[in-house]
């Protein structure tokens, strides 16, 4: 990428503006994945800001894996997704979500069910079958005679990451983990609920009705069956879909 007088700055946010330059770049592919990035002294020419400016937007790029420092050759953009893409937008989300309770679930269903249709469409009859363990093991949790809250909850995470394993698309997997993060609360406090009011089994037959849908590729009104797994303070969002 050859310097280009066009691009100076002015000195407002001048670290961040040279971060949007550089990422700008990556997207007009003007960089790929793998090119090593102009030098300092290139990106102080090329946008008319200090050292220490170009140094401070490179230091956070590479934070967030846009970036990565291959000694002695210089700096390159990064050759794949990298896991701390995500942690800006998290710590964004975390920050500015308040008390949406119905975005988060929107969100949750939305993401739920997109990485189901990739599992559909995606995944050969062997690859479902492997959540078919998790499943058991929910069940076992479940159907004991006093069910332990934590172990209920952490087998119910691991079904559902193990359905999210199956899409085979990196990217959505890590998304997706991070919605699961974003909803641990409310997740965690619809399993309280059920296993409170005595309705441990219904809670397992719901992620068996997932297992279903998935083995069966039964798309028509996946949102409405999806939703239909979902309990808020011990009562389906939807009626049960057998």
């Amino acid at each position: 990428m050859e310097p280009n007088q066009n691009h100076k700055i002015n000195s407002r946010s001048v670290v961040q503006q040279t971060m949007d330059y550089i990422t700008d770049s990556i997207i007009r592919k003007e960089l790929l994945p793998g090119d090593q990035i102009p030098t300092e002294a290139q990106l102080t020419e090329i946008l008319g800001v200090s050292r220490n400016t170009v140094r401070e937007a490179i230091k956070i790029l590479i934070y967030m894996g846009v970036l990565e420092i291959r000694r002695p050759e210089g700096t390159f953009v990064c050759s794949g997704f990298s896991e701390p893409l995500i942690d800006p937008m998290l710590y964004g989300i975390i920050l500015n979500q308040g008390d949406s309770y119905d975005d988060l679930m929107d969100l949750r269903e939305m993401m739920e069910t997109g990485v189901m249709r990739l599992v559909i469409r995606r995944a050969s009859d062997e690859d479902i079958e492997k959540i078919h363990p998790a499943l058991l093991h929910l069940k076992e949790a479940c159907l004991t005679e006093k069910p332990d809250l934590e172990e209920v909850f952490r087998r119910d995470d691991a079904f559902h990451v193990a359905v999210n394993e199956l899409g085979g698309n990196e990217m959505v997997n890590k998304i997706s983990n991070t919605v699961r993060m974003l909803t641990h609360a409310m997740r965690y406090d619809s399993v309280k609920h059920m296993l409170d009011s005595g309705r441990a089994e219904e809670l397992y037959r719901a992620h068996e009705r997932i297992y279903r849908i998935l083995k069966n590729r039964d798309e028509e009104d996946l949102e409405r069956k999806v939703r239909s797994t979902y309990f808020v303070e011990g009562q389906s969002l939807e009626p049960e879909i057998h």
